[in-house]
């Protein structure tokens, strides 16, 4: 029996300052460049200092047809070749039906954006695997998409935004949700059995499913899994909604890259935070409304990572630095001289 009962945690609308992260311990390296384009992906990947070994996924969502948010492909095109070649990117079926809710439609669809240039493995196209969730109190396992076993490693390749499930959309969001499979893990995930509403589990109780199903991946991997955050084109709906994506008014930050799941997605809330009220409102809502940060919380309670990002500047010689020193001179999204 995958499923166990239990009960939600609580707060996930409120976010915590450094200061008010308690028992906090040991921090994690979160490396940081303001440069969005190929050269900075390849240089955050480079400052990680690590080979991921044998065959490697690299978990990307590719996008409904023509979004305009995703990570652009010539970015990831590059970073592959020079990096990691040899590669496939991976991803798995959707839950909701469109235009990537069958392996035929999700593969017509990543030829009509141009993933083409390397392999895509649509990891539930031959079925499903179970993979264990330790400390989990609503999961002793969770379906995965069965390809997951294929690969050795995995980079994390995440385009940070918002969602409008989960508030935002970072690391955990990426593995938990795209990394089960289409049909069983993710109605684990979004559905109570029985229920006719297919979105009926939200807020905390949507939060921690979501988690541990990423703790399924990350302790899948071990120390074979490094993350990438893109914090560019942070609408507050998440990459699944393509077109129809609400308009972005969240300003462009930069690249974020650790070995740390919670370190790398709290870092990235930290940056947005530290905006000016103006310019974080709408996304910060958006995570607060649906008590995203939940996701943040409840990763610490799993022993998923450190809530202290040590933010590492390598533009600047790798000193270390605030996130509002990272997000000082940040332009409005769309201006002239924006990142």
């Amino acid at each position: 029996m995958s499923e166990v009962k239990a009960s939600a945690g609580t707060g996930g609308e409120v976010y915590l300052p450094l200061d008010k992260r308690s028992g906090s311990g040991k921090a994690s390296n979160v490396y940081f460049t303001r440069k969005l384009s190929a050269e900075g992906l390849i240089n955050i990947y480079s400052a990680l200092g690590a080979e991921l070994p044998g065959r490697v996924a690299v978990k990307l969502h590719t996008g409904e047809k023509d979004g305009p948010n995703i990570i652009p492909r010539d970015w990831v095109r590059k970073l592959i070749e020079n990096k990691l070649p040899g590669a496939s990117i991976v991803e798995t079926n959707t839950y909701y039906e469109g235009d990537r809710y069958t392996t035929a439609l999700h593969r017509e669809t990543i030829a009509h954006n141009g993933w083409t240039f390397c392999p895509v493995d649509i990891m539930d196209e031959n079925g499903t695997v179970m993979l264990p969730v330790k400390g989990g109190k609503w999961f002793s396992e969770m379906s995965m998409g069965k390809n997951i076993l294929n690969y050795d490693s995995m980079l994390v390749l995440t385009h940070f935004k918002g969602h409008t499930q989960g508030g935002f959309g970072g690391s955990n969001k990426n593995i938990g949700i795209g990394c089960a499979d289409g049909r069983i893990g993710k109605a684990m995930i979004h559905t109570t059995p029985g229920s006719d509403d297919m979105w009926d589990i939200r807020k905390e109780e949507f939060m921690e499913r979501m988690t541990e199903s990423a703790k399924a991946v990350v302790d899948h991997f071990g120390s074979n899994i490094l993350f990438i955050n893109v914090l560019r084109n942070m609408s507050v709906s998440c990459d699944c909604e393509g077109v129809e994506a609400a308009p972005v008014v969240t300003p462009n930050i930069g690249v974020l890259a650790s070995k740390d799941i919670l370190a790398i997605d709290q870092a990235s809330v930290d940056l947005v935070y530290a905006l000016e009220e103006g310019d974080r409102h709408a996304l910060t809502e958006r995570m607060e409304s649906r008590h995203g940060l939940r996701q943040l919380t409840y990763m610490k309670e799993l022993n998923m990572g450190s809530d202290i990002p040590k933010i590492i500047d390598i533009d600047n010689g790798g000193r270390e630095i605030s996130p509002k020193e990272a997000v000082a001179g940040v332009k409005p999204f769309g201006s002239i001289g924006s990142r």
